[in-house]
């Protein structure tokens, strides 16, 4: 080892320490600032143009909904254009000024490029970008017959997310707009027999909190949702197998001992960050309790996981 990384390894870590205890105070009251600023006053999103991907159901549909209440005009995604027409229905009743349906499979480039241009040729805009669509999965590791369903999950979940940023980012540049991606605290909550779906929202928060560090005049809002009552926790995911559903009993043996937050409350949660600007919304708020854990103590997790 070389002599300077010697004397870094002695000296960084006490003086990180340090530094952060003599800065946090100051960093603590500014931000708090700019929260209090974003609490009373909130971006007004009447006319602004709002892309949904995964907006067919779950908490796609539902931040329709929220989003339409505030007067917004909508361009809906997904692959199932029937259910995208009867949300666009529902949210134009609710207030939206405009909706537009576009069938889209977001694992796909060509069709995520199509989307934007599709939008832009539509209202001429776009201000808030919402990265929704997903897929689960749900099987151990070791447990899966072939790598057929790596490749689904990770495309859907992360290049259906880096797809539509990277043709997006010209627009939302220009309007100084907004992305608000879902991802999930199991980002960063290792819960057992998610291991590729987890490492793809894993991928999905250091691509955006990365992202965020090169673009300064887009916003970019981070959803931390934990389990959420959709059709992913109703048993249609990725199996072993590459199938798209799992049997009850084997869902219930995963999440039937953890609390399923209603999509509704957690889109509003979602949409509401986002009106003010946050950068991160973790809902339910209780999951933050796991972060020390994760941090200080990962084996106290991996021993409750086990249990």
């Amino acid at each position: 080892m070389k002599l300077i990384d010697l004397f870094l390894d002695v000296v960084m870590p006490p003086a990180a320490i340090i530094s952060l205890l003599v800065a946090f105070p100051i960093f603590a009251f500014v931000k708090l600032m700019f929260w209090l600023l974003h609490l009373v006053r909130p971006e007004n999103l009447r006319n602004k143009v709002v892309l949904i991907t995964g907006a067919s159901s779950g908490i796609g549909e539902h931040m329709a909904y929220e989003y339409a209440k505030r007067g917004t005009r909508l361009v809906l995604s997904a692959r199932r254009e029937e259910m995208l027409n009867s949300v666009a229905e529902r949210a134009r009743s609710m207030g939206a000024a405009d909706t537009f349906v576009v069938v889209t499979d977001v694992s796909k480039e060509d069709d995520c490029k199509r989307l934007i241009e599709q939008t832009v040729n539509h209202y001429g805009q776009l201000n808030h970008l919402v990265l929704n669509a997903g897929v689960a999965s749900l099987f151990l590791f070791e447990e899966a017959k072939d790598t057929r369903g790596f490749r689904i999950i990770m495309d859907t979940l992360f290049w259906g997310c880096v797809y539509p940023s990277f043709y997006a980012l010209p627009y939302l540049r220009a309007s100084k707009g907004r992305i608000v991606v879902v991802a999930s605290v199991a980002s960063w909550l290792n819960y057992p027999g998610q291991t590729v779906y987890n490492a793809g929202k894993a991928a999905i928060l250091q691509f955006f909190d990365t992202l965020r560090s090169e673009v300064h005049d887009i916003g970019i809002t981070i959803a931390m949702p934990g389990f959420v009552e959709s059709e992913m926790t109703q048993g249609k995911y990725i199996s072993d197998t590459g199938d798209a559903s799992l049997k009850a009993k084997e869902r219930d043996a995963h999440i039937g001992r953890t609390p399923v937050l209603p999509t509704k409350p957690c889109a509003e949660v979602i949409v509401s960050g986002a009106e003010h600007k946050k950068r991160y919304v973790v809902v339910p708020f209780w999951y933050l309790g796991f972060l020390p854990y994760r941090i200080c103590m990962p084996e106290a997790l991996e021993w409750i996981w086990k249990g």
